[in-house]
């Protein structure tokens, strides 16, 4: 049991996994987020999928009206889903580059990037801006992992 808790113990010391953990706790509560404001969108546009939701709204087809879709939670879960689709990808990859040895310099550059792309992309979609800005920071997003996949196949290519 001792021996698994040095091995806890030394990869607390590696800086880079370090690193990773606080950029993947910020990343995915920031994913979490999105479920709090989808909730919010759906209570204040009274836009719900299951009927079981609207029973405050009232009974039979006085409730039916609220079982409908929404513009603005579709849109909010449009990019729940796309955080989904990118941000699940890092967190599998950021650790395996974390765990590869990279500089600590490179590596929080790497984590930096991805978590204010993120952030960039839902401010993006919810305010919403102005495109390319959504577009660009998708793409800065996913170039960052792409390069963490490279660098972590170049380190330990077995193919």
């Amino acid at each position: 049991r001792s021996g698994e808790m040095a091995k806890l113990t030394q990869l607390l010391d590696n800086e880079a996994f370090r690193a990773y953990a606080t950029y993947a706790t910020i990343v995915l509560l920031k994913m979490m987020s999105m479920s709090l404001i989808t909730a919010y969108f759906r209570i204040t546009r009274k836009a719900f999928v299951n009927p079981e939701d609207t029973a405050s709204f009232g009974k039979g087809e006085n409730a039916k009206k609220y079982l409908r879709t929404d513009p603005d939670v579709e849109r909010v879960r449009r990019g729940h889903l796309n955080d989904l689709e990118n941000i699940v990808p890092f967190l599998g990859i950021g650790l395996l580059y974390a765990l590869s040895g990279p500089e600590l310099s490179t590596a929080l550059l790497h984590f930096r990037i991805f978590v204010g792309a993120r952030i960039l992309h839902t401010l993006a979609y919810l305010i919403p801006l102005p495109q390319p800005s959504r577009g660009l920071s998708w793409a800065v997003g996913y170039t960052v992992t792409i390069s963490m996949a490279y660098k972590v196949l170049k380190t330990a290519l077995y193919l």
